[in-house]
Formats: C-alpha cells, sequence, structure tokens
C-alpha cells in the first residue's frame, strides 16, 4: 500500500474521533500532572485541523501536513500545539512534492518529526514526555521490514503505560518530583492515539511495506 492524501486525510480524521471520544480521559491525566487541559486544547485544535483539511483538494502531502501543523499552533494552545504543531511541520518538509509515498518514506518523515519534537521540547527518553512513545515507535518502525500493525498498536501502548512508572523531569509535572510517579504522562497518551489511529489506516491497507 502506498500512504497518499486521502490516507492523509483519513489518520488525521481518524485521530479526531480518538480524541473527541478520549478528551475527558486526557484531560483527567493532565490534571493529575500538569495544567489540566490538554484534553480540551486537543479536542478544539484537531477538530479545526479537519475541518481545514477536508473541503480542500490537496496535490502533495506536504501542504496537507503543512495545513495541519499550522492550525494545530493556532488553536491547541499551550505546549501541546507547538510540538504537535511540529510533528507535521517537519513531516511537510521530508514530503514536500510527494503525492503518495511508501512505508519506508512515510517512517522518515515520522523520524523528521520526533527529531523536531526532541529540538523543541528538549527532552529525551525517561523524561516522563510524548518522547517516551514517540523514539521507541519510529525506532520499532525504522527496523522493520514492513509495518507490522499489532506491533505498532502494543508497542505504542505499552510505552505510554509505562510512563506512569517515570517520575517527570520536563513540563509543569516536573515541578511535582516524585509525586509525578503512578501518573500516565498525558502527551504520551494523545500519542498512543496518535499512531492508533495511523495503525487503522494501514489496516485498510492491510500493510504498508
Amino acid at each position: 500500500m502506498t500512504f497518499g492524501v486521502e490516507q492523509a486525510k483519513r489518520w488525521i480524521s481518524k485521530f479526531n474521533d480518538k480524541i473527541q471520544e478520549q478528551k475527558e480521559y486526557l484531560t483527567e491525566l493532565d490534571q493529575a500532572i500538569g495544567d489540566g487541559d490538554h484534553g480540551l486544547n486537543m479536542a478544539r485544535g484537531v477538530q479545526e485541523a479537519v475541518n481545514k483539511i477536508t473541503p480542500v483538494d490537496y496535490g502533495e502531502l506536504g501542504s496537507l501536513f503543512k495545513d495541519v501543523g499550522m492550525t494545530l499552533i493556532a488553536k491547541v494552545g499551550g505546549a501541546s500545539g507547538p510540538l504537535y504543531g511540529t510533528v507535521f511541520m517537519k513531516a511537510s518538509l521530508a514530503l514536500k512534492d510527494k503525492k503518495e509515498v511508501d512505508g519506508k518514506e512515510l517512517v522518515e518523515a515520522l523520524a523528521a518529526s520526533l527529531d523536531g519534537l526532541k529540538a523543541r521540547g528538549k527532552a529525551q527518553v525517561g523524561d516522563k514526555t510524548m518522547i517516551d512513545v514517540w523514539e521507541p515507535v519510529i525506532e520499532l518502525l525504522r527496523n522493520s521490514q514492513a509495518i507490522q500493525l499489532e506491533q505498532l498498536l502494543s508497542v505504542s501502548k505499552e510505552k505510554m503505560e509505562y510512563t506512569k512508572e517515570l517520575e517527570a523531569k520536563k513540563g509543569r509535572a516536573a515541578y511535582l518530583g516524585k509525586r509525578s510517579i503512578g501518573h500516565i504522562d498525558p502527551g504520551a497518551a494523545s500519542s498512543y492515539l496518535l499512531f492508533a489511529s495511523l495503525a487503522e489506516v494501514f489496516a485498510e491497507g492491510e500493510s504498508v511495506s
């Protein structure tokens, strides 16, 4: 299967569906260790992104992801807006002028997103952030001959849940110190939803090689 404009639109749409379904849960996670607005901010911003891209007939992936990124930066707010905006802005540069890509090219675009996240958030694995999901997932995808859907789901979920065991080193949660242990990081949770949505798009095409 190739990944093109229609698959990208479905990815964002599915992500939006999951965020809307889980916005109260994401807010509860953030109330425990953050500002308490992650769920509502993400629900507002991702819905705006869907509204932006749905009616547009994109000729290539770069401009679609750029619109998603700029909308998230403008509408999500807080720390999450710039971070998720970076995800899609970096991917847009990697996918500029490409109408469709294979799995390897998509993974490299997501690897560029990860690099952007690490540069912007100054976080690394173990800091109890979305990087704790992103880096293992990108490593998995880069080292796989083909994207294994169940493996993508299980690794992203496992790494999200593991943030419960970590002490926060970044953001507002870091002020809690050891009291942050025992809570799932909200950014890791929304990142899991992002990758779960991508896995569903892959499943529609069986696999991406």
